[in-house]
């Protein structure tokens, strides 16, 4: 089963951790037993806080909106939707490359669900801004299908955080140290865009309150390294618009103090002492430059042609990589190709971050038709076909013939990623730089080209500037570093210095990224003086005048990030692409990672596709698809329609939500559980859980709105047939009708949207279900196993349940699908009577349905059960009582010989059937035929039994002895009225066939009417005959809870199929829920009970299941063991006997053997273990030497035996 986790549970405004200490209180404080409990991990819950309360103003405000009580513009509407998507998304890219591969190295199958759950909010926020783009002013409907895609934005949205602060934040919370956690955190926020950063922060600090402000300032503090210029970044931006005074008071002392003890200028101060630019000093070593606020047009150079020297770096490092490969494919030494790999994801990081610069930024800015989305898929195409090439050399080995058509394609791909970036570059320095030069003052230039960068997030811009300016001449540096210090606006102050700290890095040190990646380890908690090795020359705050040394002497005193990449589980590569989809459109697939080796594998495995058992199980998920669309589209009728399209759209729902309810319970009990008790597959299905248990409360909650648009209904209807005898409608009433009217209206967008979540919900549920766990069952589950599972799954389910669902499910399926799940069904009912019940439910349609099995063999019914129907004319002869009346001597001596001569009866079923042939013309002979009986036109006074009969004369309740009733049922053998069937053998000769009953007696009124469960005759005002009624087995029963079984294809008594029973397929028996782990024996209890000798399948007594396998009546097992231990029919002991043999073993110990047989031996056979031994002789008791049971027997015996309690 699933691992048991810790929960977050909500508790008013307030979050809890259940099995923990920590706790965010309903102001959003956290509560902990001590300062070193706190969870960083904590503080995903403010930023779903603010998700949550964004996507509650746009709910309200698209509701409005479509309601008519509020007039909504567009532009403002769509710049917030805009806002969300991108918070939605790169936090959701954040997790799959950080959190999630973390969490899949500790928590095995949790990860992948939630991965593919980001994938799905995606396309929703896609459909979204296809209707938002679509939007013309005159549009009618526009307004209700925002409203509409809002609210399931909302209800996506929502129940993804839910179910990770319910299961993925406790992992969290669980496996990782605070000092893990904080790690995670800080690579999360270090793997956003550093311009969304800057908008994220101040939006979330206004989305929380003042309390829980202060409170994420203190989580930031234990998640941001302790580097003084790293916080100062971070601060910076969570203040926002708002006064820096917290910032720097945060810097210094993790207290937040007020705004007067704090001025807004320290910061400022300490953000100068801490400058590290670059300048000549007086021994002509280069020192760092100082900024530059100089904003002239008079430079030499356009700063927009810094984009040339992108250019040049990358395709400089790309013609290094192609000489790289033709190095590789020269030697033929691939040892290296990991760290090749490694420079192959750098280099197109590099392209793929430029290209959405240049389509985010500057493209926009010069305006014009430019668009090279073509070219930057293609290059993102070549990216990814040539690392996978990378990964076949490494998968194949070097033993592999096909390694050198591998290097070959490796240096044919450089030379096309070359030529093809080379092309695209051309076009775009004589097609866009040329207009950019024109139309922007050299000052907008430089904050293109910083918003450029900003597009980055932190970890790739600490790998990126050092490599680009390591690429560069002094010259280029310095002006680089100058433009960019010019460009950035006040409030980046220190996030400049940083970035130029790590440009310097690059021209210090003739580092490759991979090197600079690599040697960039997590700064411990310590103050910035400490990162330097001179700390009494890295301090600028000390001695601001000291010397300080050359770039070239030594990397700048700026701190790294400490993010390290060998932790993470996802390339940062992965993630850059899929933040191109928010550019561009571009259908470049991502690079396979660990987490999505499930959904690769099911593409592969499609490929050799064999139908598989269970895959009737899934197949349910096409009908739950049909309805919900019919829910989704019929709903917005709702608001103009007429009693009976609303009771049939309420009517189809509950039917919906039954049917899915079954589904999804079999899925919770018996799937999931199955998944879970493989090794490998541990966790997989508790996201899937948490679904079914949200998807229930949106039923629930769907179902209560209904009850409230019906009775609304039903008000609107009295009042307009309301109106005063001249017809007009009544003053007093106008009122309450237009407030009806108004609540109606509400109440049905209010569904609309409602079905439309669900539908939504529930498609992605299931498609998750089957891209992950479908193909599980193939790779670890064999056809055997799925055909118990599939056992187990219908064998839980009642048969009213199964008359509605199959006509439900099959609707939805071709015929080829149909043909396919029945046959399915039929071979995991294999040894049950379910297709006899399935005939018997649907004799008009199970044509359709079912195709009934050819067989040579006459199938009988024993204790009086009609003959098999759907035998062709042409098998055995079928004797019935109007047959066998007209039979001769020599006809019936024929019959009885053709009996004998079937070597397919089982013994005693032959002599049965003899036997009844014997007797059968004298019973025949007694009665009337059936037929004759079934053709008159009964009357009251002609058939015999007319009065009522009760099972408590003195409270004068109908029934028997048997029964409680109110009808007595006409006897189709001999035409009689008895209460039931027990009555009707106890007084005759044979027995009553219950099946072929088709009249019955209503015991108040005395006439004979068709069965049924209600008396037919007016004056009984629709009496019912019994609170349980089977039209199968025309059974009543006004006392107990019975169900109808439809594998037994018998009454019997219990509460029902997956309540209180479920069938065993193997055995054919209905056993408690509590027994589903037994011993199977094939048709077990189709067989005479071995003590008294009646046939327990259709026995009403209570059956006892031996440990051996064999069953008897619990009555008869208790008889039986008062003197007996033993099976009587394959002699294994019934039960624990350790103490009844110890006392034998007490009583032989005290026995002494006369002097002639203490040497003697016997072989005997133990019926307990069914192993050969020997044991000393004695009359009575014989010890097994194997097992100690004394349930032996004597197979041989022996005069003398040195060794008496060996095995043979």
């Amino acid at each position: 089963m699933a691992t048991s986790l810790p929960e977050i549970q909500q508790c008013g405004e307030g979050v809890v951790l259940s099995k923990s200490a920590k706790r965010v209180d309903s102001k959003g404080g956290f509560e902990s037993e001590g300062e070193d409990t706190k969870s960083p991990i904590l503080i995903f819950l403010y930023f779903h806080k603010a998700i949550r309360n964004e996507l509650d103003t746009l709910h309200l405000l698209t509701l409005a909106f479509a309601t008519g009580h509020q007039t909504v513009e567009i532009k403002p509407l769509f710049q917030r939707y805009r806002f969300l998507r991108l918070v939605s998304k790169y936090h959701s890219n954040a997790e799959d490359e950080v959190i999630f591969p973390a969490l899949d190295n500790r928590v095995k199958n949790v990860a992948n669900s939630y991965s593919l759950e980001h994938k799905g909010e995606s396309n929703l926020f896609d459909q979204l801004f296809e209707l938002l783009n679509s939007y013309t002013q005159n549009d009618e409907s526009f307004p209700r299908e925002l409203a509409s895609c809002t609210r399931v934005l909302q209800t996506s949205l929502s129940q993804h955080m839910a179910k990770e602060e319910q299961q993925v934040f406790p992992l969290l919370i669980e496996k990782f140290s605070v000092e893990e956690q904080a790690s995670l955190i800080w690579q999360f926020i270090c793997s956003i865009p550093v311009n969304m950063l800057a908008e994220f922060l101040p939006w979330l600090s206004s989305s929380i309150s003042p309390v829980e402000y202060q409170d994420m300032l203190k989580c930031l503090s234990m998640i941001i390294p302790n580097e003084k210029l790293l916080q100062q970044v971070i601060f910076t931006w969570m203040e926002g618009k708002k006064s820096t005074d917290a910032v720097e008071s945060y810097v210094d002392n993790h207290e937040v103090l007020s705004q007067k003890d704090s001025p807004t200028s320290m910061l400022t101060l300490e953000l100068d002492k801490e400058k590290c630019t670059c300048k000549k000093s007086k021994t002509g070593k280069r020192k760092y430059l100082e900024p530059s606020n100089e904003d002239s047009d008079t430079m030499e150079t356009n700063p927009i042609d810094e984009i040339l020297l992108w250019h040049n770096a990358i395709k400089r490092e790309l013609n290094e990589i192609a000489d790289e490969a033709k190095k590789i494919q020269s030697s033929g030494d691939f040892t290296n190709l990991s760290a090749f790999d490694e420079r192959l994801q750098f280099i197109a990081e590099v392209c793929i971050f430029h290209s959405i610069a240049e389509d985010k930024v500057i493209f926009p800015a010069v305006g014009g038709e430019f668009s090279f989305s073509k070219e930057h898929a293609e290059e993102e195409n070549q990216f990814n076909e040539f690392r996978s090439i990378i990964e076949s050399i490494q998968s194949a080995g070097a033993s592999s013939n096909s390694v050198a058509d591998f290097y070959a394609k490796l240096c044919s791909h450089a030379d096309q990623i070359i030529e093809t970036i080379q092309r695209h570059f051309h076009n775009e320095e004589i097609q866009v730089l040329p207009l950019a030069r024109k139309h922007f003052s050299f000052r907008k230039q430089k904050e293109l080209l910083y918003q450029s960068l900003c597009m980055m997030p932190l970890k790739v811009i600490e790998r990126v500037l050092p490599w680009l300016v390591g690429l560069l001449t002094e010259h280029e540096a310095r002006n680089f570093l100058k433009n960019m210090q010019s460009a950035a606006p006040a409030v980046d102050t220190a996030l400049v210095t940083l970035f130029t700290g790590w440009a310097c890095k690059g021209h210090s040190q003739e580092d490759s990224p991979v090197s600079i990646s690599e040697g960039i380890k997590r700064p411990q908690k310590r103050n910035i003086s400490g990162s330097c090795k001179n700390s009494k020359v890295c301090n600028p705050i000390e001695t601001p005048d000291a010397h300080e040394p050359s770039c070239s002497d030594r990397s700048c005193c700026v701190p790294g990030l400490g993010v390290n990449r060998k932790n993470l589980g996802l390339t940062s590569l992965s993630t850059t692409k899929s933040l191109r989809s928010l550019s561009v459109k571009s259908s470049a697939p991502a690079l396979n990672s660990s987490l999505f080796v499930w959904e690769a594998d099911t593409v592969s495995s499609d490929m050799g596709y064999t139908e598989r058992p269970i895959d009737t199980i899934f197949k349910f998920h096409k009908a739950i698809s049909k309805d919900l669309e019919y829910l989704d589209v019929e709903s917005g009728n709702l608001s103009d329609c007429d009693e009976e399209f609303l009771q049939q759209f309420i009517g189809r729902f509950r039917l919906l939500w039954g049917l899915y309810r079954a589904h999804s319970n079999a899925e919770d009990e018996i799937v999931f559980p199955a998944l879970e008790a493989k090794e490998a597959l541990h966790n997989v299905s508790h996201s899937y859980t948490l679904d079914h248990k949200q998807e229930e409360e949106l039923f629930e909650d769907i179902s209560f709105v209904l009850s409230e648009l019906s009775d609304l209904h039903e008000n609107l209807r009295k009042f307009q047939v309301m109106e005063d005898p001249t017809g007009s409608t009544l003053e007093h009433s106008i009122g309450h009708l237009n407030d009806y009217m108004g609540k109606y209206n509400e109440l049905a967008t209010k569904i609309q949207w409602m079905c439309k979540s669900i539908r939504v919900t529930l498609d992605q549920h299931i498609n998750r279900e089957e891209l992950e766990l479908w193909p599980l069952f193939g790779r670890h589950f064999s056809i055997q196993e799925q055909d118990r599972l599939v056992g187990r799954i219908i064998g839980t389910t009642g048969a009213e349940v199964l008359q509605s669902m199959l006509p439900w499910v099959t609707s939805a399926l071709t015929q080829d699908e149909q043909n396919k799940m029945m046959d399915t069904w039929k071979q995991a009912t294999r040894n049950t009577m379910f297709n006899e019940w399935l005939n018997e439910c649907w004799k008009e349609t199970s044509a359709s349905l079912v195709q009934t099995e050819p067989s040579g063999d006459t199938i009988y019914k024993e204790e009086g059960r009609e003959f098999q129907e759907s035998l062709d004319q042409s098998d055995l002869f079928k004797p019935g009582w109007k047959d066998i009346f007209r039979m001769n001597q020599n006809e019936l001596e024929y019959e009885i010989r053709k009996v004998y001569r079937d070597s397919t009866l089982d013994p005693r079923r032959k002599s049965y059937l003899v036997q009844n042939l014997l007797t059968s013309r004298w019973i025949a002979a007694q009665q009337k035929s059936p037929q004759e009986t079934a053709g008159e036109n009964s009357t009251t006074a002609d058939v015999m039994g007319c009065f009522p009969t009760f099972r408590d004369p003195e409270k004068q309740v109908y029934g028997c002895e048997h029964y409680k009733r109110n009808c007595k049922l006409r006897a189709s053998c001999c035409g009689k009225l008895f209460a039931c069937r027990f009555c009707h053998d106890k007084v005759s000769d044979h027995t009553m066939d219950r099946k072929a009953t088709l009249e019955m007696m209503c015991m108040r009124c005395l006439k004979v009417q068709p069965v049924g469960q209600i008396c037919a005759t007016p004056t009984c005002n629709g009496l019912s005959m019994a609170k349980y009624y089977c039209n199968i087995c025309k059974f009543f029963d006004d006392e107990r809870s019975v169900y109808h079984c439809p594998f037994c294809n018998l009454c019997r008594v219990g509460k029902g199929l997956g309540i209180d029973f479920f069938h065993c397929m193997t055995c054919n028996c209905c056993l408690g829920i509590k027994l589903v782990n037994h011993k199977c024996l094939e048709k077990g209890l189709e067989t005479n009970c071995p003590i008294c000798c009646d046939f327990l399948f259709t026995s009403s007594a209570t059956v006892r299941a031996l440990p051996c396998g064999h069953y008897m009546h619990s009555s008869c097992f208790q008889a039986y063991t008062c003197s007996h231990y033993t099976c009587p029919i394959c002699c294994k002991s019934l039960g624990d006997m350790a103490v009844y043999f110890g006392m034998l073993d007490a009583l032989l110990a005290a026995e002494e053997l006369p002097e002639e047989y203490r040497d003697r031996c016997q072989d005997i056979l133990c019926n307990d273990c069914d192993q050969k031994g020997s044991a000393q002789f004695h009359w009575l008791y014989h010890k097994c030497g194997l097992c100690g049971s004394y349930n032996t027997r004597v197979i041989k015996n022996e005069v003398t035996h040195p060794n008496c309690t060996t095995l043979l």
